[in-house]
């Protein structure tokens, strides 16, 4: 895990030594990223013994269960065109009335199940600026850069959304050549994006490319399965094995009560980048996320054997990712331990040496490895020919 400006750190790193290089940098919205954990508990004079089978029966004060994953997420982002609400619309009175009136909750309360009270904590702010007066002076020469680090059968993974993702398919294209596009990802999630004016922008899109359009890696079998859906018109067989997912990817997001959560603004899930380390690496191999963020690549990769470089200059993120990830091998390279760069001659073709901002980990496999990993040598993955 390096923390570094990530276009001088990764001009550090060896040629061809990654097998896989996933980017997520940022989407250039225009606004401030921020994302506060939020813990939900019982207030301390709630109801001590809560009935069989109410929600809270069997919880401690201070414990509340998280949610299921998929729950919509309390702070969507913002409608970029907000509707303003009806001119004549009347404020909301509390109708008058003779009852008993109910207690009053201390501020950031919450009215549960059965009038039970639960108090809102708010925890860490983490955010990070996403505006760019000129974007793509930022992320073209980084992606230069990983056109470089790629192995010759390597694959470049670029997550991005609809404000860029159509000039980074050009860029690439030229970078990588058109025969080089393996796919478009399109994940599908369900949160955020209210709008009346028009339709609501729920997905990301992932720019897939590969170094060479003949011998690249893709481990069709080795990711996750999805359910036919109509089993009953497969074979038994087929209808336990499952299907490769298509490229239309629908998983929820974080929750931001989950437990998978970290706080990190932009966190990305576990299970998107499980898949994309399953299909385009093989254990052992090295993987390098260099806007590296809250360290769901490094998670991902650790988790199936592939070792890993995390890199990016924001202290915050740095902050999440050795909460997430130390232990294990993994190494943390400060700033002022980082090797000079290497200044190279630009390769012709518009390949010339990129700018990078980066803040990562290396991870070691068994035995002690340098902060940062001389070339691997990995067995050559076979060769799988482009498919229609």
């Amino acid at each position: 895990m390096i923390h570094a400006e990530n276009l001088e750190a990764v001009r550090a790193l060896p040629d061809g030594a990654f097998q896989l290089i996933y980017l997520d940098p940022p989407f250039n919205t225009g606004r401030t990223q921020e994302r506060q954990n939020l813990t939900v508990t019982r207030t301390p004079d709630a109801d001590p013994d809560p009935e069989p089978g109410d929600p809270g029966a069997g919880v401690g004060l201070g414990s509340e269960p998280d949610p299921q994953p998929g729950a919509p997420d309390p702070d969507p982002d913002p409608d970029p065109d907000p509707q303003p609400e009806h001119p004549d619309a009347a404020p909301a009175l509390a109708p008058a009335s003779t009852a008993t009136p109910e207690p009053v909750r201390p501020p950031g309360a919450r009215l549960g199940f059965h009038g039970r009270s639960y108090d809102s904590v708010k925890g860490m702010l983490y955010g990070f600026d996403d505006s760019f007066a000129d974007y793509w002076d930022f992320l073209e020469p980084r992606l230069i850069e990983a056109w470089r680090l790629l192995h010759p059968t390597g694959t470049l993974y670029l997550h991005l959304d609809y404000r860029e993702v159509h000039y980074a398919k050009v860029v690439l294209d030229a970078l990588f050549g058109r025969r080089s596009f393996l796919n478009e990802i399109v994940w599908a999630y369900d949160y955020g994006a209210k709008s009346r004016r028009r339709w609501p922008a729920k997905h990301d899109t992932i720019l897939v490319y590969v170094k060479d359009p003949i011998r690249y890696r893709f481990d069709s079998e080795g990711v996750d399965r999805e359910p036919y859906m109509a089993p009953g018109l497969v074979t038994p067989e087929k209808r336990e094995r499952g299907k490769l997912p298509t490229d239309v990817w629908w998983h929820t997001i974080v929750s931001p009560t989950g437990r998978e959560k970290t706080g990190y603004a932009t966190q990305k899930p576990l299970g998107v980048l499980r898949r994309i380390v399953q299909a385009s690496s093989g254990p052992g191999d090295w993987v390098l996320d260099f806007f590296a963020g809250s360290g769901t690549t490094g998670a991902a990769a650790r988790e199936l054997g592939r070792r890993f470089v995390l890199v990016d200059e924001n202290p915050q993120a740095i902050e999440v990712m050795r909460a997430r990830l130390d232990g294990d091998g993994t190494v943390f390279v400060a700033p002022d331990a980082r090797p000079a760069a290497r200044k190279r001659e630009a390769p012709a073709k518009g390949k010339a040496p990129g700018k990078t901002t980066v803040t990562g980990k290396a991870t070691a496999p068994a035995k002690p490895k340098p902060p940062l990993p001389a070339a691997p040598k990995p067995a050559p993955p076979p060769a799988a020919p482009l498919s229609d």
